[in-house]
């Protein structure tokens, strides 16, 4: 049963130091081409005759928003005109300064109702070190138009363990981030990836990031200031307000399946994940000869489904429920993990009840240990 949707655009008007993710400079780009294969493919893989009606469907990046109004109407009249999806969390993610009035009218004209905007930091010096094009003033005149327009809606991310980044400064921006009262919001430890600026700059020993300890101690303000502002915790890098959390993201969490439609997609359909072409000639190429863009297949066994339950499943706060585990798979956790719970739990990494299988604080720190423990063992 297949009721979500991720949607990429590869597009950026600039690319971060830190970013890995499958992209392209938006300038010289065949963007209104891509489009109209995307449309394709959307009713291709899925189809407005689908008898599973989308609940949530996600466009990320790349940059969505770097589109121009015209390329952005288009893009949503084709996930309209193309999916199964009349009502549920549309997410769009955004770039602070992206977003004119009339991109945001465009949006909520088309039933985009959740906005994502990649904010990393509200200090300028570290917005330039990590090639943010954006600054802290962007932020605010953009979160202004958006709510002007219609959105309530929305989420920001941040970054932690930034280079040069001190726990006096993420704190500052953690109390400037929820000064604004949002619904919704993410914070990341940076993770230096292969092919970026920042790996090359790491392996020449110029990139002076925080300690161990001060990325732990950034990670338990991050978590205790989220407390003390009555946003509850409800994933390891992610806090909501009752009722906001991102519908679209707890599908990944709880280990449900998904489309994944673009350049560079990745989606979980059947038993099946998936991944299409990365390079947008070779993406569009096989779409224009009537057949799907997918590079590579991998049928999941059923030793594997237990082990990405139990691995994303825990990234949730609520942890693996013991009676969801047990109507999917036909058997209890521990019948399959019993010396990988005991361990953790005697390490005071894991809380096990009745109920569910969960991170206890300690263990938020510790989470890929964790997920680490339950990998290779069946």
């Amino acid at each position: 049963m297949v009721k979500s949707a991720y949607i990429h655009i590869p597009f950026c008007e600039h690319i971060c130091h830190y970013c890995d993710f499958n992209k392209f400079y938006l300038e010289g780009q065949p963007v209104d081409e891509y489009l109209i294969s995307l449309g394709k493919e959307m009713k291709s893989r899925v189809g407005k005759g689908n008898s599973e009606e989308i609940d949530t469907i996600f466009v990320g990046g790349g940059t969505p928003t770097a589109l121009n109004a015209k390329q952005l109407d288009q893009l949503c009249a084709g996930i309209t005109g193309n999916l199964p999806f009349n009502k549920g969390e549309f997410t769009f993610e955004a770039n602070p300064g992206d977003l004119t009035e009339d991109k945001l009218k465009v949006l909520i004209d088309h039933g985009v109702n959740r906005l994502s905007f990649g904010v990393q930091s509200f200090n300028d010096d570290l917005l330039k070190g990590i090639g943010r094009s954006h600054r802290s003033k962007d932020v605010y005149a953009s979160l202004e138009t958006a709510q002007k327009v219609g959105f309530t809606n929305i989420s920001i991310d941040l970054i932690y363990s930034l280079p040069n980044q001190t726990e006096e400064d993420f704190q500052d921006t953690l109390k400037k981030a929820l000064e604004l009262q949002l619904p919704h919001y993410s914070a990341y430890s940076l993770i230096v990836e292969p092919k970026t600026v920042f790996y090359n700059l790491m392996r020449k020993g110029k990139l002076p990031l925080p300690s161990q300890e001060q990325e732990a101690n950034m990670y338990e303000l991050l978590m205790d200031t989220m407390a003390k502002y009555g946003i509850n915790q409800y994933e390891i890098s992610n806090f909501a307000k009752e009722g906001y959390e991102s519908k679209h993201n707890l599908v990944y969490w709880d280990n449900n399946e998904y489309y994944g439609l673009g350049a560079g997609a990745h989606g979980y359909i059947n038993g099946v994940r998936y991944s299409n072409y990365g390079p947008l000639k070779k993406y569009m190429e096989p779409i224009n000869e009537g057949s799907l863009p997918t590079i590579q297949e991998h049928h999941v066994i059923r030793e594997e489904m237990m082990e990405e339950e139990m691995f994303l499943g825990l990234r949730k706060v609520e942890g693996v429920s013991r009676a969801a585990f047990s109507e999917k798979f036909g058997c209890s956790i521990e019948s399959v993990f019993k010396p990988s719970l005991e361990e953790m739990q005697n390490r005071k990494l894991l809380l096990v009840d009745d109920e569910r299988v969960a991170l206890t604080k300690h263990g938020r720190f510790l989470g890929n240990e964790v997920f680490q423990s339950f990998l290779g063992v069946i």
